[in-house]
């Protein structure tokens, strides 16, 4: 069903705080709205528990938040005037190691409760994968797993919104990904087996692009599962493409890049994406490698983000 008639449509624009490591969370919050940004997705993995690139980020630790953390989380929101879109943790819960599995899952669920804790009702993260195995061979422990998981996201009132990046893009991560949540046609089947109001989408446009898939169709098929959306961009490099061809690995033939340098077409998206009645946070994730390499490439790469999807996200 779409939006009502008349009725304008509120989209918060942040970013996810990743892009901002060395920052604390205060000053996380000043960047935001020196920029001019709503929001910010915040990071919360376990101190020093990851070495992917763009991973391990900690600007609350969820295992050390009391009732002191979370007014003085408060404070500073309302401070600075910047929410918190939603609490995000991206590790694999169902990764061969049985370990890191049995740590990635304690912790979804701790940051399950933090953002309870906290009065917020998002909390992001990926299904996770065994790699080396099939759809189907990874489906019962995808099941034991998650449906304690979105219980208790259930009982504490939180959404869950799954991202859907297949993980896929190195040799370490090859032939499966580390994700499962990486098609609709798996969506489907989630929704089916576990069917939850607090079980959705963490939603980016930019995962389809290398996949050479639709990245408008979803936005209006699951128009009921999208709980929290990424601005990322892609750009498909054809000639490198050409050269390596799909079976390669997609690090080989795409680039990661900021809205509105890529292939998605940002004026179509928020086109389907409003036309849905969408009024949740969108959140520039910056994974251009162009502008790392220092604090102040990387404000400038929120900048430019800012900037450009002004166009499309008015500030209120």
């Amino acid at each position: 069903m779409g939006p009502l008639k008349g009725i304008y449509i509120m989209i918060q624009l942040g970013f996810v705080t990743a892009i901002l490591p060395d920052l604390s969370l205060e000053e996380v919050f000043q960047s935001a709205a020196e920029i001019g940004y709503d929001c910010v997705e915040v990071m919360c993995w376990p101190q020093g528990k990851a070495t992917r690139r763009y991973a391990g980020i900690t600007h609350i630790d969820v295992s050390e938040l009391d009732e002191a953390g979370i007014a003085r989380i408060q404070e500073l929101s309302a401070k600075y005037g910047i929410d918190i879109s939603g609490l995000g943790y991206y590790p694999n819960a169902l990764s061969c190691d049985l370990v890191e599995a049995e740590q990635a899952v304690q912790h979804i669920q701790a940051v399950i409760s933090a953002t309870g804790k906290l009065g917020l009702t998002r909390m992001n993260t990926f299904i996770g994968r065994d790699w080396t195995k099939s759809v189907d061979d990874n489906w019962p422990r995808f099941l034991e797993t998650w449906k304690p998981l979105i219980r208790h996201a259930e009982e504490t009132g939180v959404k869950v919104g799954i991202e859907n990046c297949p993980m896929s893009f190195t040799a370490d991560e090859w032939p499966g990904g580390k994700n499962l949540a990486g098609s609709p046609a798996i969506w489907r089947r989630m929704f089916h087996d576990i069917p939850s109001d607090h079980f959705g989408l963490n939603y980016d446009p930019s995962h389809f692009i290398f996949q050479q898939m639709d990245y408008l169709k979803p936005i209006r098929e699951f128009a009921d599962k999208l709980f929290h959306v990424h601005a990322k961009d892609v750009r498909l490099d054809q000639h490198r493409l050409d050269d390596h061809g799909i079976f390669a690995h997609p690090n080989e033939y795409h680039t990661p890049k900021l809205p509105g340098m890529g292939d998605v077409d940002w004026g179509k998206f928020f086109s389907a994406l409003t036309d849905t009645g969408y009024d949740g946070p969108v959140c520039v994730e910056v994974e251009d490698r162009a502008y790392e390499g220092s604090l102040e490439s990387s404000k400038l790469a929120l900048i430019q983000s800012h900037t450009y999807l002004r166009n499309f996200v008015p500030k209120s």
